[in-house]
């Protein structure tokens, strides 16, 4: 690498949604408006959440955008898009055929994970795929964030321009947002 990622740590809340309903994932407390950041995508600007199909459902106002849209494969949760993450992901719906700014990507962490999610393990997104469908998706210097055990490596045509360890206190484990921007 000839330049240098931005590395941080953030210590955030437990996850809360605003109807009080509790599920395994969920954005935890702060980390949606500290991604957005990162992700250079305001919350008047649309931001693709994927694998967040409970997304809208955070309680707090700088996190999820009044066009934001969501694409899970649980149809419980009622996303914008019903579809699995590890096929191409659509367009940004605001303009015609147009790639969106910026990706939010917080799959299940592991097979073991992803049993506790209505889909099941069977359909455990890798996140080499969920970080080169997202790449696909964004324009050109458009970004892509994932919260993930895994670090995962940029296709060809991005590079990784962040690197974030997230926790939410004792007995939790570590998390890394890595974020990678599309070149070409």
């Amino acid at each position: 690498m000839s330049y240098r990622p931005i590395c941080d740590f953030w210590l955030l809340a437990r996850c809360k949604y605003k109807t009080g309903v509790k599920r395994w994932g969920g954005y935890l407390g702060g980390f949606p408006e500290r991604a957005r950041v990162l992700l250079g995508v305001p919350i008047n600007k649309p931001l693709l959440h994927v694998c967040g199909g409970l997304a809208r459902h955070y309680p707090y106002a700088a996190g999820f955008g009044p066009t934001d849209k969501t694409l899970d494969l649980d149809p419980a949760t009622e996303p914008d898009y019903l579809r699995d993450a590890r096929e191409p992901y659509p367009y940004n719906p605001y303009e015609t055929g147009a790639a969106w700014d910026g990706v939010l990507i917080d799959p299940p962490y592991s097979e073991v994970d992803a049993a506790h999610y209505a889909p099941g393990a069977a359909f455990y997104p890798s996140p080499n795929l969920l970080v080169k469908n997202g790449i696909n998706a964004v324009r050109v210097g458009g970004k892509v964030g994932l919260i993930h055990f895994l670090w995962a490596k940029p296709s060809a045509n991005a590079k990784c321009v962040a690197v974030v360890g997230v926790i939410c206190g004792y007995n939790n484990r570590i998390r890394l947002f890595s974020v990678y921007e599309r070149l070409s």
